[in-house]
């Protein structure tokens, strides 16, 4: 008999060494609980439930996605809030928007189905649950951050039952 228990998967660009590390320390030090359970990254598929049949299909669709789109490059600079909306301080995506926009709608158009409570917005996520103090600090410190990168590849994650994030596969882009 086969575990019929949904998996919770996410796809993401990861921000790549020594950056990813760097935001992502930053993030605890802005005390975010979650700060070492996600690694930094772009979100391209929020979290979502799926069977074993919908996430093999979903594996199988994101490698066409990936080889129908060029490696790009992005430029991560200055921060960003959602708040009143939402309490997040980001980093937001000066470059690379319209190729991130591009991957999460081909992403989201095919086996998988999952509507947004926000529109989509790409951004790198440096606070979140800190309180008004932490959000204020992660908002001012890192203004004045800025770092250009060559996304090659987007992840697949799973979300463990520790609450932890991992990648379990690697799409190339291939355009």
């Amino acid at each position: 008999m086969t575990d019929a228990r949904p998996t919770t998967i996410g796809v993401s660009i990861p921000i790549p060494s020594p950056y990813g590390e760097f935001l992502q320390a930053r993030r605890a030090d802005f005390g975010d609980p979650a700060a070492w359970q996600i690694p930094a990254h772009i979100t391209l598929l929020p979290p979502t439930e799926v069977d074993e049949a919908a996430r093999q299909a979903f594996h199988d669709h994101c490698a066409k996605v990936a080889e129908a789109h060029a490696p790009f490059d992005v430029l991560l600079r200055g921060t960003g809030t959602f708040r009143p909306l939402s309490d997040v301080v980001f980093i937001q995506v000066a470059q690379g928007v319209s190729a991130c926009e591009s991957l999460e709608r081909g992403l989201r158009s095919g086996p998988v189905l999952r509507d947004l409570e926000f529109y989509y917005h790409p951004h790198v996520t440096v606070a979140h649950n800190v309180g008004e103090a932490g959000l204020d600090r992660a908002f001012t410190e890192l203004a004045d951050y800025s770092v250009l990168f060559r996304v090659d590849a987007f992840h697949l994650y799973e979300l463990g039952a520790d609450a932890v994030w991992r990648p379990t596969h690697d799409f190339p882009l291939g355009g």
